[in-house]
């Protein structure tokens, strides 16, 4: 029979202890906070009656149910007053020995069948509960920030838990509104696990100066519909509290993808803590504000400064669904569009494409049928490479081998103007092995677009160390005209996005395999946890296992780095012929 937790303690009631108290009693139960002296009570108390009228004024909460529930929470300074408790939950500052010595003098206020659970984010549950007698009913119960707001909680638990104690709080959690997923007891547990990794490496790309601020954010925003930059997120979990949760997850892993980037340390010392200090990687108007101002780093001159070609016709080279989707990009944008293929007949099949995707915009009322009409009538098909001789512009979408698009410029090489434009969109080939190939290495550049291109706002400008400054300024001033946002970067594998997503997605293959979590539960976690879109197993199967692998490959021998080895379970996957949703199997089954 499930246990009745009825009476719950919560001990710590600052930001996130008054937030679970407020959660707990919202759920009908009786409540009795617990902090160190009567000022940390008035806080507390000040916390939850300040979270449930801003509730009220929202209309989220009624006045009767705002006073029924601030009724339910008894305050007290002695610990001795959850004796009577079914379930105490810890929230006291993120401490070894502060946790350690909660728990030893719970376990003798408390009954021997009363579950103690920690609210640590990154601290061993395990260490934890091996201070008190019953480390079989420890379990940590990881709420998010805001508690009342965020539905994810990680249950966690140790090699010791008793398994009807994990059943029982999974129930607990599920009738509070919230969402469990269960997991074991590794620093990070899932959602911090998978998360500070890739806001690390987020950081250490910004500190080695590869790309501004404003574009890192950018490119994870528009790029992977990701709620927010990986800096700008650092700045509202705080600096100082991401390098403990790194550093606790190095001293356990000794990865050295979690060692915490030095620049973070070098902020912290100067007091650069995020919104809450008024300033972290970006400055704030206040303290505490998330209202982001103009400082020395927006003023800096820009990459895309200085003069810029004309562009009025842009050739594609390619017809395939990236080419055909940039074509239509064009063409709509104002440009006149010169789309070549290998034969006609394919050209006519692509530019055939394009007049379906106009067509369904027009039924949906994005645009009316003169402007599709006019739109199409842009895009001139063509065979020959000569076909782009009148071309300033010219964009490649060949297939993603590098001996193809080399002989594809080349050939373009022969035919195109003095001082027009040749683009790339490899998504992780070097643009300079394509611009090897020409005897104009100063006006290749990479314009990297997101599928699918008529949707997907983003295009990464990829320099190399040839690119000419115009010829960025220009493609900037293209992207910009046809209204994508551009972002900046270097010539190395995987850009912004794909440098920072892969890892991220191999670190999640790694957890599955390591049966450290389910695949559900950890899609589960970053979904309703973090507010990304897709959880990694659920983006690997869209994406294509061996598409993740072939990138995660790239990546590895670029960088060397021995967390970006891909996990042996996706190379199995893949070795399998189970390559995601195309093949209609992968990390899960498909029908249909």
């Amino acid at each position: 029979m499930a246990r009745e937790f009825s009476t719950v303690g919560v001990v710590g009631l600052g930001t996130m202890g008054a937030g679970i108290a407020e959660v707990l009693a919202r759920s009908g139960l009786s409540v009795v906070g617990a902090e160190v002296d009567e000022a940390a009570v008035a806080r507390g108390r000040g916390h939850i009656e300040h979270s449930t009228a801003r509730a009220v004024g929202k209309g989220k909460l009624g006045d009767s149910d705002r006073a029924r529930l601030l009724g339910r929470i008894r305050y007290t300074t002695a610990l001795s007053d959850l004796a009577g408790a079914d379930l105490v939950i810890e929230a006291v500052p993120e401490s070894l020995e502060l946790k350690a010595d909660v728990f030893a003098q719970l376990d003798k206020i408390t009954g021997p069948e009363t579950v103690l659970a920690s609210n640590t984010s990154s601290l061993s549950v395990t260490e934890i509960g091996v201070h008190t007698s019953r480390p079989g009913k420890v379990v940590g119960m990881h709420f998010f920030n805001p508690a009342p707001v965020q539905k994810l909680i990680e249950v966690v638990r140790t090699v010791v838990t008793e398994p009807d104690v994990v059943d029982d709080v999974m129930d607990f959690v599920a009738r509070l509104g919230k969402t469990p997923v269960v997991i074991g007891d590794r620093a990070g547990f899932i959602a911090n696990a998978l998360l500070f990794g890739y806001l690390n490496h987020a950081v250490r790309m910004y500190e080695q100066r590869y790309v501004t601020r404003a574009d890192l954010d950018a490119a994870m925003r528009f790029g992977c519909g990701y709620p927010m930059g990986p800096l700008a997120l650092l700045d509202l979990i705080g600096l100082d509290t991401a390098y403990q949760i790194l550093d606790t997850m190095y001293h356990q892993s000794r990865n050295r993808l979690h060692a915490p980037a030095p620049l973070l340390k070098q902020m912290i010392t100067a007091g650069l803590l995020g919104r809450k200090s008024g300033r972290g990687f970006y400055t704030y108007d206040a303290p505490g504000s998330p209202t982001v101002v103009a400082d020395a780093e927006s003023a800096a001159r820009s990459v895309v400064d200085g003069p810029v070609r004309t562009v009025g016709r842009i050739g594609v080279v390619g017809t395939g669904t990236m080419a055909t989707g940039i074509a239509e990009v064009f063409a709509r944008g104002g440009y006149e569009v010169v789309l070549r293929a290998r034969a006609m007949d394919k050209a006519e099949a692509s530019i055939g494409k394009v007049r379906n995707s106009l067509g369904k915009s027009v039924v949906k009322g994005r645009m009316s049928e003169a402007d599709a009409a006019a739109t199409l009538a842009r895009i001139r098909p063509a065979v020959e490479f000569d076909d782009l001789a009148e071309t300033d512009l010219i964009v490649e979408a060949v297939a993603e081998e590098l001996s193809v698009k080399q002989a594809v410029f080349a050939a373009l090489d022969e035919v195109a103007r003095p001082g027009a434009i040749l683009a790339t969109t490899t998504s992780s080939l070097p643009v300079i092995e394509c611009a090897a190939a020409t005897a104009r290495q100063s006006d290749v550049v990479g314009m990297h677009f997101f599928n699918p291109a008529q949707v997907m706002k983003l295009v990464e400008v990829v320099s190399t160390i040839a690119t000419a400054p115009d010829v960025v300024a220009t493609v900037h001033a293209v992207c910009e005209t046809v209204g994508k946002r551009p972002v900046h970067c270097g010539d190395r594998a995987g850009f912004i996005v794909n440098a920072l997503l892969f890892p991220y997605l191999n670190d999640a293959v790694t957890m599955l395999e390591a049966h450290y979590a389910s695949a559900d539960d950890i899609d589960t976690a970053m979904k309703v946890g973090c507010g990304l879109p897709m959880g990694p197993f659920e983006l690997l199967d869209v994406v294509g296992l061996d598409v993740s692998l072939a990138i995660e490959r790239t990546l590895y021998n670029e960088f060397r780095e021995a967390g970006f080895a891909p996990a042996p379970l996706l190379e199995h996957l893949v070795t399998a012929g189970r390559l995601g949703r195309k093949t209609g199997k992968g990390f899960r089954d498909y029908t249909g």
